[in-house]
């Protein structure tokens, strides 16, 4: 009984974690695809990081779209999951690095952590544990198969 209701909260916790990652990251990749002016104005910080380039808001967008749509399909399709949601989170994981290295070296103060912490490392850390959810899980599968 006890294994069944940790099954189906550790099922409802994965698929808000799912659903968080795919849903932002898309919606944020269409605002900056459809309205990349009011995406730079519009979002905390943006504005600090250089002037306003339309093209690499776009390429970037592309970018969070194509992010958000493999958590998406990587929990309807089990035997992608691995590799879409590893990609993804290499890349996200990447970016909030990156960030991090800008407050390190003195390009952004230390308060940029915090205020880019929803946007940026949370969906990286969220995407680590997927990952990580999903290789054990494939595990438990290969071993019960065995």
């Amino acid at each position: 009984m006890q294994i069944s209701q940790d099954s189906r909260a550790v099922t409802i916790i994965v698929g808000g974690m799912v659903a968080f990652n795919a849903l932002f990251l898309s919606l944020n990749g269409v605002f900056m695809l459809v309205n990349p002016v009011a995406w730079y104005e519009l979002v905390p910080g943006v504005t600090d990081t250089g002037f306003f380039n339309q093209h690499f808001i776009r390429d970037i967008g592309i970018i969070q779209l194509f992010l958000g749509l493999a958590f998406g399909i990587g929990m309807m399709r089990p035997e992608r999951r691995i590799g879409l949601w590893a990609a993804s989170t290499l890349w996200l994981s990447a970016h909030a690095l990156f960030h991090f290295w800008e407050v390190a070296v003195g390009i952004c103060s230390p308060s940029a952590i915090t205020r880019d912490f929803p946007a940026v490392t949370m969906p990286a850390l969220i995407g680590v544990a997927l990952t990580l959810w999903a290789i054990r899980r494939s595990r438990g599968v290969m071993a019960a198969a065995a």
